[in-house]
């Protein structure tokens, strides 16, 4: 997998978290810097976690169905990337909700708030570490930069949330799962061909 194939994988994973930090900084009154990459960093790391728990499971799975893993890797990159783009659609289409006085003066949920929040956002990104068992991918690498992709998007979600508001992320989020199910044709592709790997 090229270092560009890399980044556009990296870049589809963290809109999950982009939409989960800007819909919080949509509803937090005062944002500082600090929280702001606190939040995001702490996305970043979960979601560079993930994958590689994903990635382990699938190299113990990769004897067992050498023979359909190309197929593993579309189906889950597709369910993953369908998944995203159908919720992003949803929440689009929704009404926008009533401006009430909701919003919150600081980030009052807490570290372990936060924190199972980064995890729900990053539990796509193990079936997706799946995926990445069966292409040739240096996953050292890969969570890197996942993790670091992911921790500048969260970041910027949380600091221009109170501006975009919460539709950005959802727009985000469309984008991101269709470029998922793109890598996962590409891969498809390939292997099916026999050709040089395009990714």
């Amino acid at each position: 997998m090229t270092p560009i194939a890399l980044l556009a994988l990296a870049a589809g994973l963290s809109v999950d978290a982009f939409a989960a930090a800007t819909a919080k900084g949509a509803r937090l009154r005062r944002i500082t810097l600090t929280s702001a990459i606190g939040i995001g960093l702490m996305f970043g790391a979960m979601e560079a976690l993930t994958p590689v728990i994903g990635w382990a499971l699938g190299r113990v799975l990769q004897g067992l169905v050498v023979e359909v893993d190309h197929w593993i890797a579309f189906g889950l990159l597709v369910a993953v990337g369908g998944h995203m783009a159908i919720r992003a659609i949803r929440e689009l289409r929704a009404p926008p909700a009533p401006e009430a006085d909701t919003a919150e003066p600081v980030v009052r949920r807490g570290w372990g708030g936060m924190a199972l929040t980064a995890l729900a956002t990053s539990i796509d990104a193990a079936a997706v570490g799946v995926s990445l068992a069966f292409v040739d991918v240096n996953i050292v690498l890969a969570a890197v930069m996942i993790g670091l992709v992911t921790a500048i998007m969260a970041t910027l979600g949380v600091l221009i949330g109170k501006t975009a508001g919460e539709r950005l992320g959802s727009r985000a989020e469309l984008a991101g799962g269709l470029v998922l199910i793109a890598i996962g044709a590409i891969i498809l592709h390939s292997h099916l061909t026999a050709g040089p790997p395009l990714l």
